[in-house]
């Protein structure tokens, strides 16, 4: 992932920061090492203080891998909220499922296993706050019912804005990923800027994450 901070600023954030949560850490780092795609620490933090702010009870993730990113929401939630889930791949999905048993969540997140443009019509809103982390060519096919699902007043945090920074001509000189990919991610930047409904600004927080607020009615 490219760095979009000077070094010596991340190190100065990370030690106001103070020592990850040990349990978080692990999932952290398993998801790392076995090529599973994981939100960073810095925007996982940022995740819990929104669902904090926003008093989030009900939400949405689209891509749980193996949980890192709903565990860091359901911290920042009250214990009666809960979350709902979408994974692609069983096997992602089930030892996502161990960790929410090992953190006592079994009974508060809902994982939902299949193509997540079917699924998401199997769920109804309002939600708080949804959090997208899916395959860039789903960004797309998603947005209108991810928007619909979301309460005035919610947040839509959409991660991988930046892309590892080849959204940006001239950053990387050697692309990290495939073209498509690349213009799916400049496409949904420009929706979701334009989108007359919300509220978005972008922040170079991990690999870029969007925050969008649903406007009221």
């Amino acid at each position: 992932m490219r760095d979009f901070l000077d070094p010596d600023v991340r190190a100065y954030l990370a030690v106001l920061a103070g020592p990850p949560d040990s349990f978080l850490d692990t999932v952290y780092r398993r998801s790392k090492a076995d090529g599973v795609p994981a939100i960073d620490p810095e925007a996982a933090r940022l995740l819990r203080l929104l669902a904090r702010m926003v008093a989030a009870r009900r939400v949405l993730e689209i891509g749980t891998g193996y949980g890192y990113s709903a565990l860091n929401l359901a911290s920042g939630m009250d214990d009666g909220g809960l979350i709902f889930t979408i994974e692609f791949r069983q096997a992602r999905a089930d030892i996502a499922r161990e960790h929410f048993a090992q953190a006592g969540l079994a009974d508060r997140v809902t994982v939902m296993i299949g193509d997540a443009r079917r699924l998401v019509h199997k769920v109804a809103g309002p939600f708080d706050l949804i959090l997208v982390d899916a395959g860039k060519q789903l960004l797309e096919p998603l947005h209108d019912r991810t928007v619909a699902l979301l309460r005035p007043g919610g947040v839509l945090v959409t991660d991988n804005i930046l892309w590892d920074g080849d959204v940006i001509p001239g950053f990387n000189p050697e692309p990290h990923h495939d073209r498509e990919s690349t213009e799916a991610v400049v496409a949904h930047g420009r929706r979701l800027a334009a989108d007359a409904r919300l509220d978005t600004v972008c922040l170079p927080v991990g690999d870029g994450l969007a925050l969008s607020i649903r406007r009221g009615e």
